[in-house]
């Protein structure tokens, strides 16, 4: 009784170990299958990581100047700013989003 006992809760240590395990072993597959892709090609990650960065740094001066502008309607709203004053403030974030979201679009079309 006391084998059958040791050899139950050995199967139930072994089945809580294989589950457990289970995320590693496919996060440690994924590693290699990347390592593996990053040796067939050393240059073309790097060109690609620098694209994506380049983007997510313009998405993000993007979400800027949009708050920017936001943030300008709002203290023109409260009357913080004159009518001349947020025109001209509102002008130039616009022709500064304008060349943001231009920047943007030129990896696209490439």
């Amino acid at each position: 009784m006391a084998f059958l006992v040791a050899l139950l809760t050995f199967a139930l240590i072994a089945l809580v170990i294989f589950v457990v395990g289970a995320p590693l072993r496919r996060e440690h597959r994924a590693r290699q299958a990347t390592d593996a892709a990053d040796l067939t090609s050393r240059s073309q990650p790097t060109r690609t990581a620098m694209a994506v960065s380049r983007i997510a740094d313009l998405e993000a001066a993007r979400e800027a100047k949009y708050r920017e502008i936001r943030d300008a309607e709002l203290d023109f709203r409260t009357g913080k700013l004159s009518r001349e004053d947020y025109e001209t403030i509102d002008a130039d974030l616009r022709a500064e989003a304008i060349e943001i979201l231009n920047d943007l679009e030129l990896p696209a079309s490439n």
